[in-house]
């Protein structure tokens, strides 16, 4: 391959576009790998498009080797498939829903369960065509509500989703350790640092699930990670060591205080010590926050109060997952209006049961712990609000703020807190879609077998954006070779003689196997080349320039930024070594 940048459809940007906050929407953006159409929405341009490509044969060279097998279903997708399985209502909002002229409603894939699964129904009915891993790399569609961060987080992207399908549940996780094997292969190849940790299965279902986070202080996701065992776990999958369960009998009975002006948890603490003659502190003290619950295509809405150390906020990602498909919303102004029970800034959990309001509690709220709370009175908070005797909690929910220093719920030490963006995901499903298909296989005895599944998930194209994320400096991109758009980039400046070289050699490292990107732009100064050159971030650089008089060209590393002078004779030689 050869490209010519005086015909390449290319052209690079000297400012940051005013809406990018993180460096790959800026560098992809600045350099014409893509180009923004709508939000959420990027189109590929040459160079991106070629960088989008090695990452998606780097992924289907992975799942062929692992035994996968490639299809492709259509982006547009009936209703009735997403009734069956209940994720028509489940994904809420997420799904672009439309309708054909007749008024039958289709949405646009954000994943493909139910299709896989119906077509393996169809083909497929013994014991022995079992077990069959499919896959596919296929444009998905999110509405997202706040697309950001360039192509990392889009209404519309590139993915790899495969599928297991396995007789018994053995089997099952002999896929799932052929997928998180290929998955670490795949991601060493891209360059990608990656670190596994627990998660959350959400809308998918199922059972074990695991996300591979790439690190990056531009992440979405937080992680925690325990130097001592090696646990790690997404945020939402962390579980809190419950201290054990006390006595209740000779518990301080509960007291009323008053408590005006006390708007904060720190403010209260304050008060209570210095009047009351308490020696708290804001762990000490029980924080009530209100949600609805909102049911997905549904009118139902629940009044849901959530309790938890006052030293602590409600982690609102943490609660989404404790409550999918059901989705928490702020209670408003209005809400309180509607529930005159609930006081605000002074709930307390001794009256929930009363209203009939449910009431889950962070794990370290246990039986025979004693609290300060609301009094559920303006101006009032109880004291010795003993869990178990004053009030019982209708369950826990993992809903706080995970912070360093935690213990490890493995082993007790602290946990560090990282920040990540997910690159893929692996699940073991389990018999959800097939229990809704009814994909069962005929078994050696001639009784049916329902058969379990995997759901195994690389975002192909935000793989294109971690990259850079963690490979790019001052100048601009750093691909890793595998990925980049070229091997070398020549760079002939300014004399005519000079372009003329630079091209003679494209010619004869094109014949020898490499990608090559030649600038031979006339009437572009050796400076925008330059740095062109570096904002490009082809890995191998060759720079013919003034040294061409005296036989000697210039060989740059882009990756260490490494210069040496290499004669011309040898330069077809000493490049192809450079690149393999």
């Amino acid at each position: 391959m050869l490209l010519r940048m005086s015909s390449l459809f290319l052209r690079t940007l000297r400012d940051d576009p005013a809406d990018a906050e993180v460096p790959s929407h800026k560098l992809l953006v600045r350099a014409g790998y893509v180009r923004r159409v709508a939000p959420g929405i990027y189109s590929w341009l040459p160079l991106g498009k070629l960088v989008l490509e090695n990452v998606a044969r780097i992924v289907r060279e992975e799942m062929n080797r692992m035994g996968g097998q490639e299809v492709l279903f259509p982006a547009l997708l009936p209703r009735e498939y997403y009734e069956a399985t209940g994720r028509w209502t489940e994904y809420g909002d997420t799904l672009f829903r439309l309708q054909d002229r007749k008024g039958a409603d289709y949405l646009l894939g954000p994943t493909h369960e139910e299709l896989f699964t119906d077509m393996v129904k169809g083909e497929y009915s013994s014991y022995k065509d079992y077990p069959v891993t499919l896959y596919q790399i296929q444009t998905k569609y999110r509405d997202e509500a706040r697309p950001r961060a360039g192509i990392l987080r889009g209404r519309e992207f590139l993915m790899k989703d495969s599928y297991s399908f396995d007789l018994d549940d053995d089997g099952l996780k002999r896929s799932y350790e052929q997928h998180r094997e290929t998955y670490i292969r795949t991601f060493e190849r891209l360059g990608i640092e990656y670190k596994i940790v627990f998660a959350t299965s959400g809308a998918m279902g199922g059972s074990a699930s695991e996300e591979f986070l790439a690190p990056t202080p531009t992440g979405e996701d937080t992680f925690v990670a325990c130097h001592s065992c090696g646990y790690a776990a997404n945020a939402e999958a962390v579980t809190t060591t419950a201290p054990p369960a006390r006595d209740l009998d000779g518990a301080a009975p509960m007291r009323v205080l008053d408590t005006p002006d006390t708007p904060t948890i720190e403010s209260l603490v304050s008060y209570v010590n210095e009047r009351h003659g308490l020696s708290v502190t804001a762990a000490d003290t029980l924080k009530n926050v209100v949600v609805k619950v909102i049911t997905p295509g549904s009118d139902k809405v629940e009044t849901l109060i959530i309790g938890v150390p006052g030293d602590r906020e409600v982690d609102f990602k943490r609660l989404e997952a404790a409550l999918a498909p059901g989705e928490p919303a702020i209670f408003e102004a209005a809400d309180f209006a509607a529930h005159p029970g609930l006081v605000r800034g002074y709930i307390g959990p001794q009256i929930l049961r009363e209203l009939g309001i449910r009431y889950l509690v962070d794990p370290r709220v246990v039986t025979g712990s004693s609290w300060v709370t609301g009094a559920n009175e303006p101006g009032k908070h109880a004291a010795d609000v003993v869990a178990g005797r004053d009030f019982v909690p209708d369950g826990t929910i993992e809903a706080a703020e995970v912070r360093a220093g935690d213990p490890c719920p493995r082993c007790g030490s602290p946990l560090s807190i990282d920040r990540g963006i997910e690159i893929g995901h692996i699940f073991q499903l389990g018999r959800k879609y097939a229990d809704a298909a009814g994909l069962d296989a005929l078994g050696p005895d001639g009784k049916p077998v329902r058969i379990t599944m995997g759901s195994y998930g690389i975002g192909v194209s935000r793989a294109v954006a971690v990259i850079v994320e963690q490979a790019h400096d001052q100048l601009g991109l750093v691909w890793p070779r595998e990925v980049a758009p070229a091997d070398v980039h020549i760079v002939g400046t300014g004399k005519e003689n000079q372009v003329e070289a630079a091209l003679e050699l494209a010619r004869e490292l094109e014949a020898q196997g490499l990608r090559v990107l030649v600038d031979d732009r006339a009437q572009v100064s050796p400076g925008v080349k330059f740095k062109d050159a570096e904002l490009l971030g082809v890995p191998t650089i060759v720079v013919i320039g003034r040294g061409l008089s005296q036989g000697v060209i210039e060989l740059r590393d882009r990756v260490t930024g490494v210069k040496e002078e290499i004669p011309l004779a040898e330069a077809a030689t000493r490049i192809l070594a450079a690149c393999r």
